[in-house]
């Protein structure tokens, strides 16, 4: 007997957390901005990310345009950054923000702004996740998002300096993101309160850059306290490669991992010994950028046979990536669950 269909959230939220769907779902933990999209919506780079009424228009692309179980409406790595008051890139139609120069050399001297939450680039997130919750209530899941300490201490410290730190000056470290785990604690939780029904925590401990060890050891004990703290549940995210240290990340509170295509799917399964569910990693480039629709089935294939809970692209795609290829993702999905008699 087929499963009842669920709705888009009710699938999303169950996946999450390990339990009985209709079929994957399919999601969105970072962003599927397109520049398909903004001409679609009339939201476009480089506004979205100052004004909440465009951003929360682009953000329900997600769902509308796409057909995802999710919506995002944090499209970049830098709006915290920007908070802080670091110089910024805003970008172009076709290209995400970026930060020009770290502010700070000590640890001593972060101190977080007393309107931190008020600041432009903060707020704009806030009060889209307003918006669409308001718009789209209970029919698909609000994804927020909010960088970790690490990847914070990369935007306002530096990324070579913080690097070469973990090695040199791991007390340094250990103070940069004791005091960063604050940011992403506050701006995780307003969030909730603002109607995410999840966020993502982007802490970008890459194995394409530093060891496992450095992971246990230095940010481990840090994940473990902000998921803790946080009002509701968690994704991490971290790109490139992260099979070594996913035994660690199954232990740190987070109730999913949003991992890259660098990470075979049956590996990582087999890594987290069930205790989390898992998101990916359909590859960005190759596939959805200069593939085809029956490159994505055939990716989303082996995904699914992996056992991964959650279908998505392995990071926020690019920005040229086509509609029609995020399409395929959802279409996939459907058709390879009915084919094996899921939905």
């Amino acid at each position: 007997m087929n499963k009842i269909e669920m709705t888009s959230r009710e699938r999303f939220l169950a996946a999450l957390f390990r339990q009985e769907v209709d079929r994957p779902s399919v999601a969105n933990p970072t962003s599927v901005a397109t520049v398909d999209a903004m001409r679609l919506t009339g939201a476009y780079f480089p506004q979205v990310h100052l004004e909440a009424d465009k951003m929360a228009a682009l953000a329900g692309a997600g769902h509308d345009i796409l057909g995802f179980d999710t919506l995002s409406p944090y499209f970049s790595v830098q709006q915290e950054a920007a908070a802080f008051g670091c110089k910024m890139n805003w970008g172009e139609i076709d290209t995400m923000p970026d930060s020009l120069g770290p502010l700070y050399k000590e640890p001593e001297q972060v101190i977080i702004p007393e309107d931190f939450l008020d600041k432009a680039p903060i707020k704009t997130v806030l009060e889209a996740i307003k918006l669409l919750r308001g718009r789209f209530a209970n029919r698909c899941a609000i994804v927020g998002k909010a960088m970790g300490p690490w990847t914070l201490a990369y935007h306002l410290y530096g990324t070579e300096d913080f690097l070469c730190d973990s090695l040199l000056e791991p007390d340094k470290v250990r103070a940069f993101l004791e005091v960063l785990k604050e940011v992403t604690i506050l701006f995780a939780n307003q969030q909730f309160a603002s109607g995410a029904d999840v966020v993502t925590i982007a802490d970008h401990a890459t194995g394409d850059l530093v060891g496992p060890n450095a992971y246990r050891d230095l940010l481990l004990p840090v994940h473990r306290e902000i998921t803790a703290r946080l009002e509701g549940p968690a994704i991490l995210h971290i790109c490139g490669k992260t099979l070594d240290r996913m035994g660690y990340i199954a232990d740190s509170g987070f109730v999913n991992f949003h991992f890259d295509s660098k990470v075979d799917p049956v590996a990582a399964m087999k890594a987290v010994r069930g205790k989390i569910s898992l998101s990916g990693n359909i590859n960005n480039v190759e596939t959805l950028l200069y593939g085809t629709p029956q490159m994505i089935e055939d990716e989303v294939k082996r995904i699914m046979a992996a056992g991964v809970q959650i279908i998505a692209p392995e990071c926020a795609v690019p920005l040229k990536v086509s509609n029609t290829n995020l399409q395929a993702i959802v279409s996939s999905v459907s058709k390879l669950a009915k084919d094996n008699n899921m939905g």
